[in-house]
């Protein structure tokens, strides 16, 4: 990733100093579809925002480069408060101590939930498990759950749990919603990616993933279509059923008040029976008119939301698509 922004930082200063070499040409200029502009991405929803800017700059015919940089939640933060960066998204809304030292140096701040994004619990498909509780879930992260013969009878042995990494927003996620103050278990593991969390669960029948619910749409491979078909795919009416990898299993999550467990489907989502949700907001100081804020307008407006639907997470302005029950 590093490379390839690198390169595209590149490739746009080279193309910008050779057209001021030209006596008769003229540097692009920054408007809202042309120019150089940063943002800064909570390294969780890493695959949806390169779709968000694959499609946009293609909008914009290439007239437009948007550098990505994808790295914690803090690390979010603080680029937007230190200035280094105009625009962010990240699991949580700015708190008003933050939007009041932005406002104190002069910045327009503005915040959007772009989506609700669902924390999926991923297991080989040789794990006979299939439903976890809240409970179960606090319980096998601090420790006081260790095998999986604790849940139901098996031959797996010790539960491994899998997350992205220690500074992830999924685990402040996790720590905040389900922990009431514990430590997490030995058995808890940190990767280096959300790929990794995905590969560990293919290789290891005693894994348990923690992952953002993008990471594991089927729907996903829509990405790898070129750029019309996308285009076009999103244009039209979708009424296509959301589905998930089946190279792992995602197990159902129950409420501890509830008899009932639920997959992490849009619509399961967004009435609030899947229990393990967050809001997704992207927050910008741009200025009308600027690079950064015409593409914070595309990802807050309809395509910009039919793509974000697209990764089996929930947009916050279309509705939820149907669901298959099998």
């Amino acid at each position: 990733m590093l490379n390839n922004v690198k390169l595209k930082i590149a490739i746009a200063l080279l193309s910008a100093s050779l057209l001021g070499l030209g006596s008769c040409r003229k540097a692009p200029t920054n408007t809202s579809t042309s120019g150089l502009a940063t943002i800064v991405c909570d390294d969780s929803f890493e695959n949806i925002m390169n779709q968000e800017i694959d499609v946009f700059e293609y909008t914009t015919k290439g007239n437009a480069n948007i550098i990505p940089y994808y790295v914690s939640e803090k690390a979010c933060i603080d680029s937007l408060l230190d200035f280094r960066t105009k625009t962010i998204v990240i699991a949580r809304d700015l708190t008003e101590k933050e939007k009041a030292y932005l406002k104190s140096e002069k910045k327009l701040v503005r915040s959007n939930r772009i989506a609700v994004d669902a924390i999926a619990l991923i297991v080989n498909p040789g794990n006979p498990v299939e439903i976890l509780s809240e409970k179960e879930i606090g319980e096998i992260l601090s420790g006081e759950i260790t095998r999986w013969d604790q849940i139901e009878p098996s031959k797996l042995g010790e539960i491994q749990v899998v997350f992205d990494n220690e500074g992830s927003s999924t685990v402040q996620y996790m720590r905040d919603s389900l922990m009431n103050g514990r430590k997490f278990s030995p058995n808890v593991y940190a990767q280096n990616s959300n790929q990794e969390v995905f590969a560990q669960v293919q290789q290891r029948k005693s894994a348990l993933g923690i992952i953002g619910v993008s990471w594991i749409s089927a729907d996903m491979r829509t990405r790898d279509l070129p750029r019309e078909e996308r285009i076009k795919s999103l244009e039209r009416q979708d009424t296509t059923v959301a589905e998930f990898d089946t190279s792992i299993k995602v197990l159902k999550v129950r409420r501890d008040d509830s008899i009932e467990a639920y997959k992490p489907y849009q619509g399961y989502i967004y009435d609030g029976r899947y229990p393990l949700y967050r809001s997704i907001y992207m927050i910008t100081t741009s200025a009308n008119g600027s690079l950064s804020h015409g593409f914070y307008s595309f990802v807050t407006g309809t395509i910009g939301q039919k793509i974000i639907q697209r990764t089996g997470i929930l947009p916050a302005r279309v509705q939820p698509r149907m669901v298959n029950l099998n």
